[in-house]
């Protein structure tokens, strides 16, 4: 096949995206412009209105800071909690490596609501947490764990380990074993070594799974909506409600775009980090 050729098999797949997402992204962004009239219908318009009332509210700026510190603490400990794992995954030639890998990655073949009524079995005033802390003398008691922002974010950072996982093993590349055997046989210690020779080397595969995990809590409804139970407010649970309760899509068009903004600066910002990282 010559190489003028080859450009033709990525249209099926580009206009498959075209549909996918361009075509509904374009949509929402004409929506984003049209106005509600008085009777909550959406007028057809081309009016800044919407986003003057969206960034004049003092409760959207609220939200992007909920939004923002729920997604960096979710982010933070599920990341905490990846890298070993990934790491003795990347690392163990064990014959059973295969089976490791999918046993840390099975919560993504159960659904999300699942794995949400799950928490609230676990978390709950009788749960297997607060009946392990009475048993050991250490509450007397239950602790608050659900419907705050604890037990939201023990959940979100729970829903994006699996993928935090993946794009660290993924990003685990660059590790050459050579170089921590080589540093160790100067003398170094094994956290001199993974301090000086493993972090540095897997910064970039740090940054790539940290940018997912970010995307993935901006973007999550399920878990701060049922864990948090209506008390946790973020960006992606007000445009729910702005869409189905109060029927007024220009709002919940533009705060979804302001949203995509929001990500597409972070994975911006976490691009250009890592190709640093990376050089």
């Amino acid at each position: 096949m010559t190489s003028a050729r080859w450009p033709l098999l990525a249209i099926p797949a580009a206009l498959l995206l075209a549909v996918i997402y361009v075509w509904p992204s374009l949509d929402l962004f004409r929506t984003a412009f049209n106005e509600t009239g008085a009777t909550g219908a959406m007028i057809e318009a081309f009016s800044l209105k919407v986003w003057r009332d969206l960034l004049a509210d003092p409760f959207t700026y609220e939200l992007t800071v909920n939004s923002l510190w729920l997604s960096v603490t979710a982010t933070s400990i599920a990341l905490c909690v990846a890298y070993p794992i990934a790491l003795f995954l990347f690392r163990t030639d064990t014959r059973f490596r295969g089976l490791l890998a999918v046993m840390a990655i099975m919560p993504m073949l159960v659904s999300g609501v699942v794995r949400i009524f799950g928490w609230l079995t676990i978390l709950g005033d009788q749960g297997m947490v607060n009946s392990a802390a009475r048993w050991l003398g250490l509450i007397s008691t239950p602790m608050r764990l659900l419907f705050n922002w604890t037990g939201v974010t023990i959940g979100l950072a729970e829903s994006i380990l699996p993928y935090m996982i993946l794009a660290l093993l993924a990003g685990f590349g660059r590790l050459d074993r050579a170089l921590e055997e080589a540093a160790r046989s100067l003398g170094a210690s094994p956290l001199r070594t993974f301090v000086r020779v493993t972090l540095p080397l897997s910064l970039p595969a740090i940054v790539l799974a940290a940018g997912l995990g970010f995307v993935l809590s901006m973007s999550a409804y399920i878990t701060p909506k049922l864990l948090g139970g209506g008390r946790v407010f973020v960006l992606a649970t007000e445009i729910f409600e702005q869409a189905t309760t109060n029927a007024n899509w220009p709002m919940a068009s533009a705060m979804a775009l302001y949203t995509l903004v929001l990500m597409l600066a972070f994975l911006g910002l976490s691009s250009v980090l890592s190709r640093r990282l990376a050089q």
